[in-house]
This record gives C-alpha cells, sequence and structure tokens, in this order.
C-alpha cells in the first residue's frame, strides 16, 4: 500500500520506517524543506543516530506529493499542530483515506482529543475513517525492533482490525480497543504526570513518592475521563496504566526528563529547549485543568503540574500543598 505520513519528528520516523520495512511505499512530510532534504541525503534522523531509513520510505517537504494516491494517512505532529496541519490536508484537496492519529494531547481552549479534531475539522461523515495510536512506545525502543505492545483504536471495528494488521510485527504487537475516547485520552494525561515525576525525583524524593504520584495521577485521569464519555476501565490497560509507567519512569521521557530540569531551577522556556522537543505534558496542562475547570472536577496533581509551571508556585509548595489536602476514602 501507498501511506501518507505526516511529522518527521522521532516517532514519526520510527513509524514510517517500521510501514516501510513491511514493504509499504511510505512518503514522511516534513514541515521544514531543509530538514526534509537532510532527512533524503543522510537516511537518519538526527535524534535517531545509527538507525537507517527503509529502502521504501521516502521524504518531502511538499504536502500534496505526500498525499497522492494514498491508502492511509498517518500523523506523528505536535498535539498543537495537528489542526492546522490537517486545515492544510483539507485546503489541498483532502483525503478520501483513513486517518491514523498517533500523537497524544487535549486541544487547547476546545478541550476536544485529537480524534474530535479530525471530525471537528473533516466532519462527523469522517468518522468511520478515523482511528488512534497509543500506548508505552519510546520511538527509541521501536526503532531497535525492543518488543512493545500497544493498542489500536477506531469508531469502526473494521477499521481497528485494518491498523492492527497494517502496524504489526513479529516485535510491534497491537491490541484492538474500540473505546477511542478512552484510549486518546490516558496517552495525553500521562504526560503531566510525567512531568509531576520528574519534579520529584529532581527535588530528590523517593520511589514511594513517585509512586504515589503515578497512583493518584492514574486516579485523576480515571476521574476526568468520564467527561468524555470514556470507559474508566480502558485506563487500566496499555494506553493508560501501560503508558504511564513508562511516561514516568524512562530515561526516554522527555516530560520526565522535563519535570526534572523544572526541578534543579530551569524556567519553562529554558527546561523545553534544554530537552529539544516537544514536551507534551507541558501543552496539555493547560487544556486538561481547562477540562476539569468546565466539569468542577477535582485534579489536584494537575493543578500542581500547572501552578509550577505557568504560575511561579515553587516545587517544594507544591509538594507541600499536596500532602496537606485532606484525607478521604480511597476511590479506585
Amino acid at each position: 500500500m501507498k501511506i501518507g505520513y505526516l511529522g518527521a519528528g522521532t516517532w514519526g520516523f520510527c513509524l514510517a520506517s517500521l510501514l516501510a520495512s513491511k514493504g509499504h511505499e511510505v512518503v514522511l512530510w516534513a514541515q521544514r524543506e531543509d530538514f526534509a532534504k537532510h532527512l533524503s541525503k543522510k537516511r537518519e534522523h538526527p535524534k535517531l543516530a545509527n538507525y537507517r531509513a527503509e529502502e521504501g520510505l521516502q521524504f518531502t517537504s511538499n504536502l500534496e506529493e505526500a498525499l497522492v494516491g494514498i491508502d492511509f494517512l498517518v500523523e506523528s505532529v505536535s498535539s498543537s499542530g495537528v489542526r492546522p496541519v490537517l486545515e492544510q490536508v483539507l485546503a489541498a484537496g483532502g483525503v478520501k483515506c483513513p486517518i491514523i492519529i498517533t500523537s497524544k494531547g487535549i486541544e487547547q481552549n476546545s478541550c476536544l482529543l485529537l480524534p474530535e479534531v479530525v471530525l471537528e475539522v473533516f466532519g462527523l461523515g469522517f468518522r468511520k475513517l478515523v482511528g488512534v495510536l497509543s500506548g508505552p512506545s519510546h520511538a527509541e525502543e521501536v526503532i531497535q525492533k525492543l518488543p512493545t505492545s500497544i493498542v489500536c483504536s477506531a469508531y469502526e471495528s473494521t477499521l481497528a482490525i485494518q491498523i492492527q494488521e497494517l502496524f504489526s510485527t513479529p516485535f510491534f504487537r497491537l491490541y484492538p480497543n474500540l473505546d477511542v475516547n478512552g484510549v486518546a485520552f490516558g496517552g495525553a494525561m500521562k504526560n503531566i504526570i510525567a512531568i509531576a515525576c520528574g519534579i520529584s525525583d529532581g527535588l530528590g524524593f523517593g520511589d514511594n513518592t513517585k509512586a504515589a504520584l503515578m497512583t493518584r495521577g492514574l486516579h485523576e485521569i480515571r476521574k476526568l475521563s468520564v467527561t468524555k464519555g470514556a470507559n474508566p476501565e480502558t485506563l487500566n490497560g496499555l494506553s493508560g496504566l501501560g503508558d504511564l509507567c513508562v511516561t514516568c519512569l524512562s530515561k526516554h521521557s522527555r516530560n520526565y526528563s522535563f519535570g526534572k530540569l523544572i526541578a534543579e531551577g530551569l524556567d519553562l522556556e529554558s527546561a523545553k529547549e534544554k530537552i529539544g522537543m516537544v514536551v507534551e505534558g507541558a501543552y496539555t496542562a493547560i487544556s486538561a485543568l481547562q477540562l476539569a475547570g468546565q466539569f468542577h472536577i477535582e485534579v489536584p496533581i494537575t493543578q500542581a503540574v500547572y501552578s509550577i509551571l505557568y504560575e511561579g508556585l515553587n516545587p517544594r509548595e507544591a509538594v507541600r500543598g499536596l500532602l496537606q489536602r485532606s484525607i478521604k476514602e480511597e476511590h479506585l
């Protein structure tokens, strides 16, 4: 098949290469012309050194070239970039093939999940063509063909199975789950909790503290997920708990690393610059808090992360505030 792929970050490069390794013709679109030329010439991503692109993978900065005659469109741009990039696709004539979302986030102000953004841009009639990939999957490990399991989702079961077949390899295992919003929600919210865990470790707190943040963070995610009609049980699976674990514990996690830099005294922009890639949790903390405010739901960890990043709250004061909250019976 021919696949158009939008977004040439590490995840986009990794999955596009995986698809090409299965014999598909893949055209990977990079927004910057100079970067597309670099990838075409070097056949390596600068942040994934020593891993060459598969032969079937082509690179372009011409969006129309990436859309010609495709059977699937896959995106891996930043969550804030999903709407403007899809609007460019629409302006270029649109597509009639399935769109698979692999980015993770909640759009600011609209509080829409990314598959919901697709439907707003392309219309509700496109619902049967929208799919999602999510789960614990660092590009740095998938590119090495280390065993990985994630979730594929779609509003239509037939599309979920098609996505499973499209991406599955002996080392990359996909589990279908038709709870699209639940799958998308877990991937969005876990980045905020990972920032909190990075801050905790950066302050010198221990594993006990991080375990508490992860567990109570999962509770926040489940509690808020119902506002999107998600099944809270979905958050106990790979796209919820699984992704939460890998993002809060891994050396590859940019959100966790960003949190550590904040705890070390760097301001928001300096920490972002040092990470050198998009920190989705910093973006999603705003939209998650907007969503919680609409439904009057308490999300104390999310609120603490937001206050540290955007209101100048001292990280140690934030931890003290969390510990001084009134104790209620634990509900899972």
